[in-house]
């Protein structure tokens, strides 16, 4: 009981596995689909339907389609445009890793919590790992929010209009019978920066598990060859020798 209640209260990483496990699932697992019906002014070809699938990690431009030429009885090959794999990707990879890391961190905090605090580096280094979560989760979720933007952009039904050349001759008429949804992806973009308040959060509690108190507003940190040792003084930094 007293592993548990140390999780739970002192530390947030559980809380952070499970928000982990939403962010990088709602992205890294989805598919949209758009639908165009073009209608030719000659009556050769109407009410036909173009079907367009797209997902992660959102390569556009290697997404392609077939559309009707309504001049004669022919297609023409179509390729949407960007390539937000980037974004994607590092954003899902993030998730993932902190997910991974979460879990490992429950496990040593309810089994092996008296070798966690031995040494004090533990704490020292779980702190240092949270650091960098908090910043890579700040990057990564405005990146993915930026590209998330961009990729609406790219599939906008107007744009997509744009790319087909029948629906851009006079007196054809197109119009987008099916939108791509976009909440899942909303959704995951929100708990990326839920993630950045969890693991920023977490910082703070941490930091305390670490022996390091502020004092008077001053603190020092010494790190040796063979491990780390916290100390606090009303004076500047001050070194030890092993």
């Amino acid at each position: 009981m007293k592993s548990t209640c140390y999780v739970f209260v002192q530390d947030m990483t559980p809380v952070g596995f499970i928000f982990a496990i939403c962010a990088f699932a709602t992205c890294g697992g989805y598919h949209g689909h758009l639908q165009i019906k073009v209608d030719c002014a000659a009556r050769i070809q109407n009410n036909l339907s173009i079907n367009i699938d797209f997902g992660y990690p959102f390569r556009l431009q290697q997404v392609h389609f077939r559309a009707p030429l309504c001049e004669a009885m022919r297609e023409e090959v179509v390729f949407l445009n960007g390539d937000f794999s980037a974004a994607a990707q590092f954003f899902v990879t993030v998730g993932v890793l902190a997910f991974l890391y979460s879990l490992l961190a429950t496990v040593v905090y309810v089994f092996y919590q008296n070798k966690y605090l031995k040494n004090n580096r533990g704490p020292l280094v779980d702190f240092l790992v949270t650091v960098i979560f908090s910043l890579t989760w700040l990057l990564s979720s405005c990146s993915w929010a930026k590209s998330l933007n961009d990729i609406k952009t790219a599939t906008n039904p107007t744009e997509m209009l744009l790319l087909i050349a029948a629906c851009r001759e006079k007196g054809n008429r197109c119009a987008a019978t099916q939108e791509p949804s976009w909440s899942r992806l909303n959704t995951s973009a929100v708990f990326g920066f839920v993630n950045v308040v969890l693991w920023s959060g977490n910082i703070w509690f941490v930091f305390k598990e670490t022996g390091c108190p502020f004092q008077g507003g001053i603190y020092s940190f010494h790190i040796a060859l063979c491990g780390c040792t916290c100390m606090t003084g009303r004076s500047s930094w001050k070194s030890l020798s092993l």
